[in-house]
């Protein structure tokens, strides 16, 4: 367990509730994610996203990629608006993306960047552009390859501070620190709370246990949902999870050590049923309604 972290167990989880949607409530109320990301080479990560910020109460979805796989995009997912962005020769969202982002945006309370985008120009551009054209209340959660851009974006990305959740796994921790991944292998805790400080962030950083560390120096550790969730798309949808919860209201950190227990335990119930490993990062989603209180 990691050192001078609260549990994220079941204590916590009681002590630190989801806000309440009663009565009278609206998709709307219940929140609005934009989720951006996918290419050619990954088409269905942002459908992962999308689909896990619904399972877990958001109200309303944008998902916003390529514009080739747009229309299939929101065919699989029709309860959600599919925006298609411009694209280049090798299939990545294009540079013209930033005004109908920025459009999108205005429609929203939380952003979620980065999964299925493959190469770091295309992720530094675009989150360059989010920064930009930030309204000024929204989250913006950042996972995958946009996290080793913050790097160079660190004074752009002051105005977020508060409102940033950064979801990296430990190869793309060394990238944002400028290390080798052993060091942060070696001492996960010193770098999430290194970063957190640093960007004014939540950072979850994933691995077979979980530090979720807040700009206060105070952390969370989860004990880990299993090795089946070591597989691809995984972390694609805890970032979802993640976002849908704080465009319902939680705040980042509530936001992130839900979305961190919602993950791991769907990750145990479905391999009680599948198998240890062999199951597939799409079956997790279904399983959040089921955890979620009632």
């Amino acid at each position: 367990m990691s050192y001078g972290a609260t549990p994220v167990d079941s204590a916590w989880i009681a002590a630190n509730p989801l806000p309440v949607h009663g009565g009278g409530t609206t998709k709307n109320s219940r929140g609005r994610v934009l989720a951006i990301g996918g290419s050619g080479r990954v088409p269905g990560a942002i459908r992962l996203t999308g689909e896990a910020a619904l399972r877990v109460g958001a109200g309303k979805l944008q998902m916003a990629t390529i514009a080739s796989a747009a229309t299939m995009l929101g065919l699989f997912v029709p309860e959600a608006a599919a925006i298609a962005l411009p694209e280049d020769d090798d299939r990545e969202i294009g540079e013209g993306a930033g005004p109908i982002v920025e459009q999108a945006m205005a429609r929203c309370d939380t952003v979620v960047l980065g999964p299925g985008i493959a190469r770091p120009e295309v992720a530094a551009r675009l989150l360059g552009q989010v920064i930009s054209a930030d309204p000024g209340e929204m989250i913006l959660v950042v996972d995958a390859m946009p996290i080793g851009a913050l790097r160079d974006l660190e004074s752009q990305a002051a105005a977020l501070s508060g409102r940033l959740i950064l979801t990296p796994h430990y190869g793309e921790m060394a990238v944002l620190a400028g290390c080798e991944e052993d060091a942060v292998a070696d001492n996960p805790e010193r770098f999430a709370c290194d970063a957190a400080a640093r960007f004014g962030a939540i950072v979850v950083l994933k691995g077979s246990s979980t530090v979720i560390a807040g700009p206060d120096g105070a952390m969370l550790h989860y004990g880990g949902g299993g090795t089946g969730l070591a597989t691809g798309g995984s972390g694609d949808v805890l970032a979802g999870a993640i976002a849908g919860l704080v465009a319902r209201g939680a705040s980042p950190r509530v936001a992130a050590g839900w979305g961190v227990w919602l993950h791991g335990q769907s990750g145990r119930r479905v391999a009680t049923m599948s198998g240890p490993i062999g199951f597939l990062a799409r079956e997790l989603p279904v399983e959040f309604p089921r955890l979620l209180p009632q």
